[in-house]
């Protein structure tokens, strides 16, 4: 996973990353692959405090992107629906 862009949203107490992941010759990384990379390249980050979004993988290559967000804390974490 490479992440292209980290941006800090400290209104929401969370860190927004954009990511990119080639997966040559590989299935596409399945959601909680994603969440575990998103967590390792945020240090400190809780795995049940990250939540990955705007996932897509483009027809024909392999390469997908997405949006991972990492809250600070379950508070702040509660804006998400109970569906992602």
């Amino acid at each position: 996973m490479e992440i292209v862009e980290r941006k800090e949203n400290l209104v929401l107490d969370r860190v927004e990353l954009i990511f990119q992941w080639n997966h040559a010759r590989e299935s596409t990384p399945s959601l909680s692959q994603m969440v575990e990379a998103a967590a390792k390249a945020e240090p400190g980050a809780d795995k049940k405090l990250v939540f990955v979004k705007n996932v897509n993988t483009r027809f024909g290559m392999s390469r997908t992107s997405g949006l991972a967000l990492v809250y600070g804390s379950v508070e702040s974490a509660s804006i998400e629906p109970n569906y992602v």
